[in-house]
C-alpha cells in the first residue's frame, strides 16, 4: 500500500466514523417524528373522530409545506452553512412536535402537521448534499446507504416505543398519545443544540483530519466536480429545464408514495390482522417488515458501490415491492400479508441507497445544491399522494387492497422509468457518466 492510499484509507475511516453516525441518528430521530402519528392513530382517530380519509390527509399534509420550503431551504444551506441550518430544521421540529400534545381538534391538527413540513424541509436533501462535500462517488451509495438506513430503524424503534408510551405514559390530563408527541419530539432540540458544536461544514475546517488527509479530500471532491456537468451555478428555473431532473423526481415520487404509506398505515394495516392485538403487540408486530429492509437495504447499496452499477440497482427493487404488494393485497391470511408487505418493504428501501447518486453523478456541485432539492421536494409529493390514496380508497371500499394496488401500480411506473435510463455507472475513480445522453 502506497502512501496515497494510506491517506485515503485513514481519511475515510475517520469521515466515516464521525459523520454517518451522527446523521444516522438525525434521520431516526425525523423519522420517528413524522411518522409516530401512525401509531398515535391507534387511540388518537377514536378520541377526535378521525375517519381513515381524514387521517390519510393528516398524514400527508405533511408534504405539502415540505414541498413549498424545500428548495429554499437548500439553497439557505448552502448558502450558511450545513452545521447553523441543520440545527435549525432540528430544534424548529422538535417544538412543533411537541406542540401537537395539547391538540384538542382536527382543525389544529392540520396545522401543526403542515408546520412541521415546514421546519423539516431541507433536512433530507441537505443531509444528501453535505454528504457530497465528505464522500468521493464511489462510496455514496454506501454513505447515502448508511444514513437511509435510518429509516426501517426509525420504524423498528417507534413502533415498540411508541406504542408502550401510549399504554405506560399518563397523567397531567393527557392520554398516552399525547405523550407520544412530546416524549418523541423532546429529543430533536436536544440533537440540534448539540449538532452547533458537533458538525463542521467543510473538510478544510475539519479539526480532526491532518492536514495531508484534508488535501487529499478537498483535491479528489474537486477534480470530481469538475468531470460533472457544468461549472457555473444554476437557478431553479434552469434546474427545471433538465429533463433527467423530471425524470428522476418521477421515479422518487412513485417510490415514496409507497414508502410512506406503508410507514403510516403499517399500524392500522396490522391491526386489521386481528381484533385481540394489544397496541403494544401490533408495535411489535409492524417492525418485521422494516427489519427486513434495512438488512437487505445495506448489502444492496455495498453490491452497487462493488460494481459500479446503478440503473439495475435501482430498478429492480421497485418491481421486487410492486410484486410484494400484490401479494399483500390478494391474501386473506395475515401471515401471507404480513410476508407480501415485507416484500414491498425490501424492495422499496433496497431503491434509496443506489438512487441518489445517479442524479448526483450528472450535477455539479453548485447544481447540486438545487437539483437535488428540487428531485427529493417533487418526489415527496408521493408523501401525500400515497397515505391520503389509501385512506380515501379504504373508505371508499372498505378494504385497504384497492390502496395497495394504487402504490403497486406506482412501483411499476417507476421500475419502467429507471430500467430504461441511460446505462450508467459511478466508477471508483470518479462521478462521471458513460452515456453522456443522462445530461438532458
Amino acid at each position: 500500500m502506497n502512501n496515497v492510499e494510506m491517506i485515503e484509507k485513514s481519511t475515510m475511516k475517520k469521515v466515516k466514523w464521525r459523520i454517518l453516525p451522527f446523521v444516522f441518528l438525525l434521520y431516526i430521530i425525523s423519522f420517528i417524528d413524522r411518522g409516530n402519528i401512525g401509531y398515535a392513530a391507534l387511540d388518537m382517530n377514536t378520541a377526535l373522530g378521525i375517519s381513515s380519509t381524514v387521517f390519510g390527509l393528516l398524514s400527508g399534509i405533511f408534504f405539502i409545506g415540505y414541498f413549498l420550503f424545500e428548495v429554499p431551504s437548500n439553497i439557505l444551506l448552502h448558502r450558511l452553512g450545513a452545521k447553523i441550518w441543520i440545527s435549525r430544521i432540528l430544534i424548529s421540529w422538535g417544538i412543533i412536535v411537541m406542540l401537537t400534545t395539547w391538540v384538542k381538534n382536527v382543525e389544529e391538527l392540520y396545522i401543526l402537521r403542515f408546520l412541521l413540513g415546514i421546519a423539516e424541509a431541507g433536512l433530507f436533501p441537505g443531509i444528501i448534499l453535505y454528504l457530497t462535500y465528505w464522500f468521493p462517488a464511489k462510496d455514496q451509495a454506501r454513505a447515502v446507504a448508511l444514513f437511509m438506513l435510518g429509516i426501517p430503524v426509525s420504524n423498528i424503534i417507534s413502533g415498540p416505543l411508541s406504542t408502550w408510551i401510549m399504554s405506560n405514559v399518563h397523567g397531567w390530563g393527557l392520554e398516552g398519545w399525547q405523550w407520544l408527541f412530546f416524549w418523541e419530539g423532546l429529543p430533536a432540540v436536544v440533537i440540534g443544540i448539540i449538532a452547533i458544536f458537533f458538525l463542521v461544514d467543510r473538510p478544510e475546517k475539519a479539526k480532526w483530519l491532518s492536514k495531508e488527509e484534508k488535501h487529499w479530500l478537498a483535491n479528489t471532491l474537486e477534480n470530481e466536480n469538475k468531470e460533472k456537468l457544468g461549472s457555473k451555478k444554476h437557478s431553479i428555473t434552469e434546474v427545471l429545464k433538465i429533463p433527467k431532473v423530471w425524470r428522476f423526481s418521477i421515479i422518487y415520487l412513485t417510490v415514496t408514495m409507497g414508502s410512506y404509506a406503508i410507514s403510516l398505515w403499517m399500524p392500522t394495516i396490522v391491526s386489521l390482522f386481528s381484533k385481540i392485538l394489544t397496541d403494544f403487540q401490533v408495535g411489535l408486530i409492524s417492525i418485521i417488515p422494516f427489519i427486513f429492509g434495512g438488512i437487505c437495504m445495506m448489502f444492496w447499496s455495498k453490491n452497487s458501490d462493488r460494481t459500479g452499477e446503478r440503473r439495475f440497482h435501482t430498478s429492480l427493487p421497485p418491481l421486487f415491492g410492486a410484486i410484494g404488494l400484490v401479494i399483500s393485497a390478494t391474501s386473506h391470511s395475515p401471515i401471507v400479508m404480513l410476508i407480501g408487505l415485507t416484500m414491498a418493504a425490501i424492495g422499496i428501501y433496497c431503491f434509496f441507497g443506489p438512487f441518489w447518486p445517479l442524479p448526483n453523478a450528472f450535477l455539479s456541485k453548485e447544481m447540486a445544491a438545487v437539483g437535488l432539492a428540487v428531485i427529493n421536494s417533487i418526489g415527496n409529493i408521493g408523501g401525500f399522494l400515497g397515505p391520503y390514496a389509501i385512506g380515501y380508497l379504504k373508505d371508499a371500499t372498505g378494504s385497504v387492497s384497492s390502496g395497495l394496488y394504487f402504490l403497486c401500480g406506482g412501483l411499476i411506473l417507476g421500475f419502467l422509468l429507471t430500467v430504461t435510463l441511460p446505462k450508467t455507472s459511478v466508477k471508483a475513480s470518479g462521478a462521471h457518466v458513460k452515456d453522456k445522453r443522462i445530461e438532458n
